[in-house]
């Protein structure tokens, strides 16, 4: 993933709104991660900035190994849009109160029945994991404030899926005279008997490419929240 600009570009031409500072007052309720000591932390995890769809596979690489929790309640989620322009708020590398605009991102779900569904977000300045309702209130928030070539859509793969097939040889972060970008991660690239590079069908938020499922942001947050982007988040005014 590569950083773009945190400016106020991403204003609603037809209201003149503008995103507004979060609000993180006494009206958002304590989070509560359900850690029962099983939770990952931070410092179990493989991090290399401008990675992180490798990071999030390290992690579900993690968890297979040590057998941490069952990779049935995983999925690797990846954030992006047909532009490729998608805004996160909270995020390590942003100006306070602003979001990034990135190309695409990626954290991991965890779900499961009678107990909160986590996010886990190493670009993110939220509690590692954070409760789901919590992400989506600070940092997804709503798409209904913003202009239509910022709304975000979401792939949901399985995290066993997501193991078995994903590939990078990581060509996407060369520049033209094959310098990088931003430092790779230490470790050889990963690739399977099919593929060196599908790390497009993963970004592309075309239902018949890739694998798992996509979803609007609504969509995504009635499937796992049970709620709205637009009830559950605050207006990004």
């Amino acid at each position: 993933m590569r950083r773009g600009d945190t400016g106020d570009t991403l204003r609603r031409e037809d209201t003149g709104d503008t995103l507004r500072r979060e609000d993180t007052g006494d009206t958002l309720r304590r989070e509560d991660t359900g850690d029962t000591g099983d939770t990952l932390r931070r410092e179990d995890c493989v991090y290399t900035s401008c990675y992180c769809e490798e990071n999030v596979w390290k992690l579900c690489e993690f968890i297979r190994s040590e057998k941490t929790q069952s990779l049935d309640q995983l999925s690797a989620v990846f954030i992006s849009n047909d532009n490729r322009t998608v805004p996160l708020w909270k995020q390590k590398s942003g100006r306070t109160g602003q979001p990034v605009i990135w190309d695409y991102h990626v954290v991991l779900l965890q779900t499961g029945s009678g107990s909160e569904s986590l996010i886990y977000d190493l670009d993110s300045e939220l509690p590692f994991p954070c409760s789901l309702d919590r992400y989506i209130h600070q940092a997804l928030r709503s798409d209904r404030a913003i202009r239509p070539e910022y709304h975000r859509k979401l792939r949901v793969v399985p995290a066993d899926v997501f193991l078995s097939t994903f590939a990078s040889d990581r060509s996407h972060m060369r520049n033209g005279d094959g310098s990088w970008k931003m430092p790779p991660p230490p470790y050889p690239p990963i690739s399977t008997a099919e593929s060196h590079m599908n790390l497009d069908d993963f970004i592309s938020m075309d239902p018949a490419a890739g694998g798992g499922t996509v979803f609007s942001l609504d969509g995504f947050v009635l499937r796992f929240s049970g709620s709205s982007a637009s009830s559950s988040a605050p207006p990004a005014l």
